[in-house]
């Protein structure tokens, strides 16, 4: 199923509308689906979450990166110090995320840990599990709330690799919902929804056109060394899906 039509950044999308949290150091933003944390070579290049920063923001820099389709809590540094300073947090795996994702089959994880060396695939746009070349990459989760064919799961990255919480839950037979890229599948409501009647010629659509992952918070410490815990509520495509599971099939 294609589904690129979809998967196209929000209209007027105004960066003060984003931010979630914001002192004289940090700005934290919910970052809407579809929308790059860089700049990219691609036809939608004129629009990113650092640009848009910089037309508010002078000397922001983004102190880590979301995936495209994913949306949630993202970070930028509003001076030099600052971003040196979670930096190096990063760096001591001492900033701590936390990540909801939407996966496919009922699953009961119990602080269930992932630790997979992961190698990025030639083309770069995926990744693979590999036990000699991969670099060290450690997840863990836990299961939030079963439904009849799928399982909202809270994932803790240990490490900050590419892809690494969608390729490790493919390897725990739990890929994400609608990440065709490591084999999960797309779900529908005439999957969850009894007596589900579609209109004839009608193409029923997935309930999420992308990767059903959301980056749920993060924690960290400021410069005078507060600890700063911020949360990024679901957006509307996330909250609708699992709205949806909870009303028919849990």
């Amino acid at each position: 199923m294609d589904l690129t039509r979809f998967k196209k950044a929000p209209r007027n999308l105004n960066f003060e509308d984003l931010i979630i949290f914001e002192n004289e150091n940090y700005v934290v933003i919910n970052k809407p689906p579809f929308v790059p944390s860089l700049d990219e070579r691609t036809a939608d290049r004129h629009l990113s979450i650092l640009k848009l920063a910089r037309e508010h923001y002078h000397d922001v820099q983004l102190c880590h990166r979301l995936d495209k389709e994913t949306s949630g809590a993202l970070v930028l540094a509003k001076n030099p110090e600052a971003y040196r300073h979670l930096s190096m947090q990063f760096e001591h795996r001492e900033v701590q995320k936390e990540y909801h994702a939407v996966v496919n089959g009922v699953h009961d994880f119990d602080s269930v840990s992932v630790f997979l060396p992961i190698a990025i695939v030639k083309d770069g746009t995926a990744v693979r599990i590999d036990r000699q070349r991969g670099k060290l990459a450690e997840t863990v989760f836990f299961t939030l709330q079963k439904f009849a064919r799928h399982t909202l799961v809270r994932c803790i990255p240990i490490t900050g690799r590419m892809h690494q919480i969608r390729v490790h839950l493919q390897c725990l037979n739990a890929p994400i919902v609608c990440d065709p890229t490591y084999n999960g599948d797309y779900i529908f409501l005439s999957q969850i929804k009894r007596k589900f009647n579609l209109k004839e010629e009608t193409e029923e659509l997935p309930l999420i056109k992308r990767v059903a992952l959301h980056a749920h918070s993060i924690h960290f410490r400021d410069l005078d060394e507060s600890l700063l815990s911020i949360t990024a509520p679901y957006p509307n495509d996330f909250e609708v899906l699992v709205n949806q599971l909870v009303r028919f099939s849990s």
